[in-house]
């Protein structure tokens, strides 16, 4: 008898910040120790609360995580991920202002980063960040 398929999984609705700096800087953070995929690196962000925008969460996160106030976020592209542990649906967001000093809240890491980038491993999720980012700057090679 054939296994059955596996049941449709609701993705998690995450926002997600692409800080860039006056230099076309991007700032990638790594994942916290206790949490899944520790260690990897990411565009900083998380997950949306009940009833909560995306811009909103964006905001909360990066004052939780970053101690930072960001100015607008410009919605930019949504994408779905399959992790092992849930399916998330990132939605990224083109930050370019913020106020404040950068606080790693987490213990995490952070990083400015250009193309290709110099830390690793980079989370799956933020490989076609990377792509797009290629795409729009003209950059020919290996992202990461």
């Amino acid at each position: 008898m054939p296994d059955a398929p596996e049941p449709e999984r609701t993705p998690v609705d995450v926002a997600v910040g692409v800080l860039i700096d006056g230099q076309g800087r991007f700032l990638l953070t790594s994942r916290p120790a206790g949490k899944v995929y520790a260690g990897y690196w990411e565009f900083p962000g998380g997950k949306l609360e009940a009833g909560e925008t995306v811009e909103a969460a964006l905001r909360r996160e990066l004052v939780e995580e970053l101690g930072i106030s960001i100015g607008p976020a410009t919605p930019w592209k949504v994408e779905i991920v399959d992790y092992p542990h849930a399916r998330v649906r990132l939605h990224f967001c083109k930050v370019f202002a913020w106020q404040g000093d950068f606080e790693m809240r987490e213990a995490q890491q952070m990083a400015w980063q250009t193309l290709p980038v110099a830390v690793g491993p980079v989370l799956p999720g933020t490989v076609p960040v990377l792509a797009w980012l290629a795409a729009e700057r003209g950059f020919d090679g290996a992202t990461h």
